[in-house]
């Protein structure tokens, strides 16, 4: 493994030697709460059974009936099927802490007042940006019903159509960092920077230092990150670190001891944006993992979206909103942020959008499904974690029954064995319905892409997992003939060619180890 290297500035090698992992303060998580309330039932159950021994079948009649009354509230909620399954086996097996453990779910302690501040955020920025309605009329976006799409997508927040940018696509991390740098070199008003891993090493420090040097010089620098990054990779005491520098700094949802459902709702998004002229999106984090600086898990396959002209504002929308969801200013006057990027010429159409877990939209997932139903000729995909709700895999295995070639690249090397286990499950239902599935043999695929009959391209955070799905903040780019596609289904290609394909033979061949794991975690996958 290769050592991580330090940037030059005094200042910054100073920020980063004081570097120490933070510890998990207290055990918040669903499993940890789940196996408290597991040792709870057992020692009420052992007493129970001391105390009532000549009365069982009471005891026996109630504990059956509670179950039952648990059940049918199940089946009255507004829940995907699969998770209700979930539930359900959970009561049949321990049913007091399922049963509360499902309450505490379905109240979603912290769920509402975000939410509320959130909708407030949409309501009061909604003038920030606007959509042109000629673009919307373009025959392109209307042969495409890119305009119906678009048209859902401003059901749950602010995301025009753009015409008028440019996006450039990078096939790994390495291409993405060197461009930032560049671009970060070029600030003279403002660097907005969200991600959700910051760890230090070569690649933050490079970063780091180009924004120190630039809030030195008076350009406006905000990071946000995502609170898990406390117990991970930075210190709890990090955003004051940072301000030192001056640079505003602030974790999403950090951890403080206290239990709240809240904590499943993580910033997965990855944003940067510069002046309001260029933005970056895509999934490489700021760590040394994702520019191969480091090897962890193989050759680290990634991939990233630099754009440039009017849809900067949309990136620059998402990320205010994001900021100012943990405050409670209700005057925002984002005016200075917006309209400042240069003319291009136009190159196809762009939808930056976001997924938000506090709203009844699927966004994530139906702009997915969207391009699999429409698509007349191929969908490839290259993701790194497959686990499917009924609904996404109905419209993979539907595209590729009538007649679409899909294609899914995934890791050959897992990052989380778990999650590689669970994937695997999915594999030979996929192949039984023409899906032709391959593995990245050189190392872990973190790309999150769509490309479907040379026109669309989605690039951005969104694994096709629960997590992402359901659970997490994401945000993507949406394209439509762009000049990069050729491109992205270029370098799918080239990383086809990398890949071992998944065969029945293959699936015949999974270690005993994966099929016990898969089998397990599949009943449990809607909560992981």
């Amino acid at each position: 493994m290769k050592k991580k290297k330090q940037p030059e500035n005094p200042d910054v090698i100073r920020l980063l030697k004081k570097k120490k992992k933070g510890l998990l303060r207290i055990v918040f998580s669903r499993f940890g709460i789940t196996a408290l309330l597991l040792v709870i039932q057992l020692i009420i159950l052992a007493t129970l059974f001391f105390w009532f021994d000549e009365d069982l079948e009471y005891f026996a009649l109630a504990s059956t009936t509670f179950t039952l009354l648990i059940m049918l509230h199940l089946f009255m909620l507004d829940m995907e099927s699969s998770a209700k399954l979930t539930w359900m086996f959970l009561l049949t097996l321990v049913p007091l802490p399922a049963a509360i453990m499902l309450l505490f779910t379905e109240k979603d302690s912290g769920h509402s007042r975000m939410s509320r501040r959130l909708q407030r955020l949409i309501r009061d920025s909604k003038g920030s940006i606007a959509q042109e309605e000629s673009v919307l009329r373009d025959q392109d976006v209307v042969e495409s019903s890119a305009d119906s799409l678009c048209r859902y997508l401003n059901l749950s927040n602010t995301f025009p159509i753009y015409n008028a940018s440019q996006a450039t696509f990078f096939p790994l991390g390495e291409y993405k960092f060197k461009a930032m740098l560049d671009e970060l070199k070029k600030a003279e008003k403002f660097i907005f920077l969200e991600y959700f891993i910051i760890d230090e090493g070569l690649m933050w420090g490079s970063i780091l230092k180009i924004l120190a040097d630039k809030a030195a010089q008076g350009v406006e620098v905000r990071v946000m990150y995502d609170g898990m990054c406390e117990i991970s990779t930075l210190t709890s005491d990090y955003p004051k670190r940072l301000e030192k520098l001056g640079i505003k700094c602030k974790s999403f949802s950090p951890l403080t001891p206290f239990i709240s459902t809240q904590y499943n709702y993580r910033d997965h998004r990855k944003i940067l944006v510069i002046d309001g002229k260029v933005a970056f999106n895509g999934g490489v984090n700021l760590a040394d993992e994702y520019i191969n600086e480091i090897v962890r898990f193989g050759h680290w396959k990634d991939t990233a979206l630099m754009i440039k002209g009017k849809a900067v504002d949309s990136y620059t929308h998402m990320f205010l909103q994001m900021w100012h969801l943990t405050e409670l200013k209700k005057d925002l006057d984002w005016s200075a942020y917006f309209g400042l990027a240069d003319a291009q010429e136009n190159d196809g159409y762009i939808i930056p959008y976001c997924d938000s877990p506090l709203d009844k939209f699927k966004v994530g997932e139906t702009v997915y499904m969207d391009i699999l139903n429409r698509a007349k000729s191929y969908v490839h995909i290259m993701t790194p974690y497959l686990i499917l709700d009924n609904e996404l895999e109905m419209s993979i295995t539907y595209a590729a029954q009538r007649g679409v070639d899909v294609k899914l690249i995934l890791p050959g090397i897992p990052d989380k064995k778990m999650p590689y286990a669970l994937a695997k499950t999915h594999y030979k239902h996929l192949l039984d319905c023409g899906v032709k599935i391959y593995e990245y043999t050189p190392g872990f695929v973190h790309a999150k892409v769509f490309v479907s009959d040379d026109e669309k391209a989605v690039v951005g955070t969104i694994n096709l997992d629960y997590r992402s799905l359901y659970h997490h903040f994401e945000c993507a780019t949406y394209m439509l003939k762009t000049g990069c596609i050729p491109q992205i289904e270029e370098d799918f290609e080239d990383t086809l060619e990398k890949c071992s394909e998944v065969t029945y033979e293959t699936i015949k061949k999974t270690r005993l180890s994966y099929k016990i794991r898969g089998g397990i975690m599949k009943i449990f996958a809607p909560l992981m």
